[in-house]
């Protein structure tokens, strides 16, 4: 099995190593769907408000061919937190994927007025 460029950091989190591994196997289906991604960068983030309410944060940034993509979500679980960003983040990577595939498909022809006079 190939290893994939994945840098995980914790922003006032320890990480432990149940959690790098949770990221890695949620993140390999990800590298199944899209071969391109140059590096995938995820940050967990724990939050406590001002009324004392927990939140943790997971932010993902995808370096891929073109505009890099970067999805955030915060719940009251970290479990939680990771998988629906990485759902978030497959479903953009499959939108941004479908959409090559119109763009390829529908190629647009130049139509050239017939009252425009030629060059001699």
């Amino acid at each position: 099995m190939k290893q994939h460029d994945v840098i995980i950091s914790g922003l006032h989190l320890e990480l432990t190593d149940a959690m790098k591994s949770i990221v890695h196997e949620k993140v390999e289906k990800l590298f199944q769907h899209e071969d391109r991604i140059i590096r995938l960068r995820v940050e967990l983030e724990y939050n406590q408000n001002v009324t004392r309410e927990e939140e943790f944060i997971a932010k993902g940034h995808i370096e891929i061919n073109g505009a890099p993509i970067v999805i955030s979500v915060a719940t009251d679980d970290l479990y939680k937190s990771i998988d629906l960003l990485i759902d978030k983040l497959d479903r953009k990577l499959r939108r941004r994927s479908r959409l090559e595939k119109v763009k390829r498909k529908h190629t647009h022809q130049i139509d050239l007025p017939a009252d425009i006079p030629k060059a001699s």
